[in-house]
This record gives structure tokens, sequence and C-alpha cells, in this order.
């Protein structure tokens, strides 16, 4: 792939074989014309007029689809907890190679330190550095005396106040006062993972409702993290819009669990990989680990067959790794062949919160949010890892090295 310039107003990309959307047939020796942030033509080259003033890059032999969204991650690593002062330079960096290297050019961040994703989005909306859309939730709705045990540390280094609620109206008001100042959506730990013998703490279906009162009447999604069963049916109770995961900490889903969700049009991130890495640090012997995964695999295979809708989502940024192909290959190992795997990456993703109008597919108009693959989903699913070009509203965010 050659590219003439790094950083233009207009570009062309050529000779690229184009997947427009995940039930498009592929468009062979294709163009693709970008404008001022936007797509401004699609077609093959005899019917796309080249501008004379546009920048070119050859992507021939390559596959072109439309910008990934990552519908679980996090700003909690070291280098993105205190993104208002750090350089930009050095923030850039860690927000490529954790989302941009990737294909992310939008990410819905599912909590953090107060405050924390909403200067991150100011920044890059500003120029300052190069990164995805970020959606937020700001920070996420803990259950009282529910505070995961895997994020106490990372609060009290940070000073940041406690996230727990205690009754409906302390919700709702934390609620409103979170979604007036900048989020995108609320968070639930429905089910939190306190660790010691109280294992999980569940949070009340009333305060779990208030939250997702008040952020419906702002026509804003709610997330939860259910862990079981019992989290389940609180989420079901309150109205929540998409699980974060799954539950394979519970066995198997009761029978008509999934018919249940897809009914009450809630969206599910598998988030499977996870599970595994988490395992991992438990140093679970290799047949356990598998069985877990085995159960997540059918809850994702049982929702699907119910008709539901998957996005895709790592939870990286809580977890250090930030390669996907594990999770697509689980996913993949659940039933869902590339197409439905690309949509959870992009039609999925953009209806479901709201920018269907300008983002998941490549047509005119649409934002210029594209990801240029190695070789073809088609042929190999884990070619959907395979990033070697990425651009985010017709800027370049990464580049792999020839």
């Amino acid at each position: 792939m050659k590219t003439e310039t790094a950083c233009a107003q207009t570009w062309v990309i050529e000779r690229a074989t184009v997947i427009a959307s995940p039930d498009a047939a592929p468009l062979a020796d294709a163009v693709v014309v970008v404008r001022d942030g936007r797509i401004a033509s699609v077609g093959s080259r005899s019917e796309v007029k080249v501008p004379d003033d546009a920048r070119r890059i050859d992507a021939a032999g390559r596959v072109l689809v439309a910008g990934f969204w990552n519908s679980h991650v996090h700003f909690l690593l070291p280098g993105l907890t205190e993104v208002a002062e750090a350089p930009a330079p050095v923030l850039e960096l860690e927000v490529r190679s954790l989302l941009s290297r990737w294909g992310f050019t939008s990410v819905f961040d599912l909590g953090g330190l107060p405050g924390n994703a909403r200067s991150l989005r100011a920044r890059i909306d500003a120029g300052e550095l190069r990164g995805p859309r970020i959606l937020t939730v700001d920070a996420p709705f803990y259950p009282a005396d529910g505070t995961p045990h895997y994020v106490r540390d990372v609060m009290k280094q940070h000073g940041a106040p406690s996230a727990e609620v205690a009754t409906p109206e302390q919700a709702r008001v934390r609620a409103r006062t979170q979604l007036e100042e900048g989020a995108d959506g609320a968070k639930l730990f429905i089910g939190a993972l306190v660790g010691g013998p109280r294992g999980v703490v569940h949070m009340t279906p009333a305060i779990a409702g208030a939250v997702a009162e008040t952020a419906h009447a702002l026509g804003r999604p709610v997330f939860a993290h259910p862990s079981t069963t019992q989290g389940l049916e609180i989420a079901l109770q309150a109205g929540v819009d998409v699980l974060a995961h799954s539950t394979p900490i519970d066995g198997p889903w009761p029978e008509d669990m999934a018919e249940r969700l897809v009914a009450a049009d809630v969206a599910l991130v598998p988030s499977l990989k996870l599970f595994e890495v988490e395992l991992r640090k438990e140093s679970l012997p290799p047949p356990v680990i598998e069985r877990f995964l085995g159960i997540g695999q059918q809850q994702l295979r049982a929702f699907r067959e119910a008709g539901g809708q998957v996005l895709f989502g790592t939870d990286v940024g809580y977890i250090t790794d930030s390669d996907p192909h594990r999770e697509y290959a689980l996913m993949a190992g659940a039933g869902m062949d590339w197409r439905a795997i690309l949509a959870s990456l992009t039609t999925e993703p953009a209806r479901r919160f709201g920018h269907a109008a300008r983002s998941g597919r490549i047509a005119p108009g649409m934002d210029a949010d594209l990801v240029l693959l190695g070789h073809d989903p088609a042929t190999e699913v884990l070619a959907l890892a395979d990033v070697v070009w990425v651009m985010r509203a017709g800027e370049i965010q990464y580049e792999a090295a020839e």
C-alpha cells in the first residue's frame, strides 16, 4: 500500500475491494472519495471521478470496511487515567495502541474515573490528538457496599469518590447530574463481584429502575453488568438496554432467558475473552477455563438464535491485552460468521446508539471512518484483526509499517 501524504482534505482510496456493509456484496477494484471528513462517492473506477486535488491511497489487494465500534472499553490503564494533564503525543500513542491500531474509530466507555473519558473526548474533539469517537457512561453505579474488588485500588489511588448508591433517590440525582454533564448513558453494576465470602452483591431493583428511568427520560441507553441469573432478572425488571457481559459464572441460561431478553430489546456484548483472561489470573486448569468459555459461547449462540442484537466489545482498558484476535475466534466458535461479526462491529452499534445516519457503512454522506484490512474476512474471520490502515473522520489514525 502506498500513501502519498499523511494528512489531506480530499482522499481517494483506489483498487480496494469494498465491503460497504455486512450484507453488501463485495465491490472489487473500487474507488472511494473522501472530502472534508465524509465519504463523497463510492463505486467502480469507471463510475467515480477522481478529484484533481485528491491524495491517493493505492489499496490493491486490500479490503475496505467501515470503521469499527468497540462497545465495551475503559480508560483505566496507566497513561489513560490522568488525561487532562497528559502530553498529547503520549496520550495519542496510548490511544492508538489500545484502540485505533485495531480499527476502532468509535468506542463506548463503560465506566471509569469521574470526568476522565469526557476530558479525553474533549481533547480529541479539539484536535489536540487523534483518536476515536468516544461515548461514555462516566462513573458507573455500584450497589451499597458493593464496589468491585478489582477497582477499589484504582479508585483509592486517584482519590475518586464512591460510586455506590444506597437509595433510589440518590441514584436518580446522580444519574441526572452525570447525564446533564455529558455522559452518553449509564452503567449499572447489578451484580458486583466484591470477592471474599460475599461473592456477588446485587443492586436492588428499585435503584436499578431509578437510574434506568432517569436515563431513558433523556433518551440515553443503560448498560448492565449482571454477573448472575439473578442479575439478569433485575436487569429485565429495570428495563436495561445492553448487557455488558453474559453470565457464564452461573451456568447455562434458563431455557427461556434468551427469548425474554430479545423480547425486551436487550442487546448483548459477549466479551468472551475477558472471562478467559480473568480465569487465567486465578491459575485455573485449562479444562475448567474451556468449560466456562463454552457456557459463554452457548449463551451467545442461544441469544443469536432468538434474534438478539450482538455488539462487539472486549473490556479493553480493564484488561491490558488489546489484540481482538481471540474475541473474534471465540465469537466464531459460537456460530457467528464473518458477516455477523462485522455487523457487531459496525451497523449494529451504530443503530443501537443512534449513529446509523452517519456511521457503520461506506456510503456517500457517511463519516469517513474506514478500516483497510490486509486480507479478506470472507476467507478467514481473523482478517478483521489484520488492520493495515485506519481513517477517522477523514484523518489517518494508524498505518502499519511496510
